[in-house]
């Protein structure tokens, strides 16, 4: 079982959620510039686009890093950007109309209510949506979300590699890096992207390593099955 809990709009623990950041951030801005213009083909103008990879901070996707080979960026070049697109149409938070994005009342209420907004936005994002649509893998690993966070649940706890948490699930230690992206592409990622789990990178002769972390947003948004196996972090 996942349960999500209800959290307060002033939690300091929802500032790790870079797609409710994300989500805040554009809900706020048609409030306050208008409609978002629209491509002939309905995605964000580049206009919108450029402040979107200036103001998202978004982990891994600097402006300074965006910008580095081209100063003119498309919604499909900024995958967060893309998504969060699809999520508000399909929650309903906005639409198009007349070749721009405009907010639906329920969307402008949400723009004052980030508790409210994590709470509609994370769990759908999270368990609803196919994954596998906007990343570069077509296959899809094996298994759901209840069994893949109740797991992580316990072996990220106090950090596990990409590797290692790849093996706990199918047993498969000397896994290629294919089957280990995959895995990481459709699971881990989009827990990253909530803001559920954060990933740093270690290099050792030559070779990366990624470990995953619960981030404190997980303790405090999440109640699993597992949580009475965890062992009390020690603070020294």
């Amino acid at each position: 079982m996942i349960e999500f809990r209800s959290l307060a709009d002033d939690h300091p623990d929802l500032a790790h959620s870079p797609l409710l950041r994300a989500a805040l951030l554009t809900l706020r801005y048609a409030q306050d510039h208008g409609p978002i213009a629209l491509t002939k083909t309905k995605a964000f103008k580049r206009v919108f686009v450029h402040w979107a990879v200036e103001n998202f901070d978004w982990p891994g996707k600097s402006a300074a890093e965006m910008f580095r080979y081209s100063k003119v960026i498309n919604e499909y070049e900024f995958p967060p950007l893309e998504v969060l697109h699809y999520l508000l149409i399909a929650l309903r938070f906005g639409r198009h109309f007349k070749g721009e994005f405009r907010l639906t009342k329920r969307g402008a209420a949400l723009a004052e209510e980030p508790a409210r907004l994590f709470a509609e936005l994370i769990p759908f994002f999270v368990l609803k949506i196919d994954h596998a649509f906007y990343v570069r893998f077509e296959e899809r690993p094996f298994g759901k979300w209840d069994v893949w966070m109740n797991v992580i649940n316990v072996e990220a706890d106090h950090g596990v590699s990409e590797q290692e948490l790849f093996a706990a699930f199918y047993g498969k230690e000397d896994a290629g890096w294919r089957e280990v992206n995959v895995f990481a592409s459709s699971v881990l990622r989009p827990l990253e992207w909530a803001g559920l789990l954060a990933q740093t990178r270690e290099e050792r002769q030559g070779k990366q390593t990624y470990h995953v972390f619960k981030t404190p947003l997980w303790r405090s948004a999440l109640k699993l099955d597992t949580d009475s196996m965890l062992k009390p972090i020690l603070v020294q």
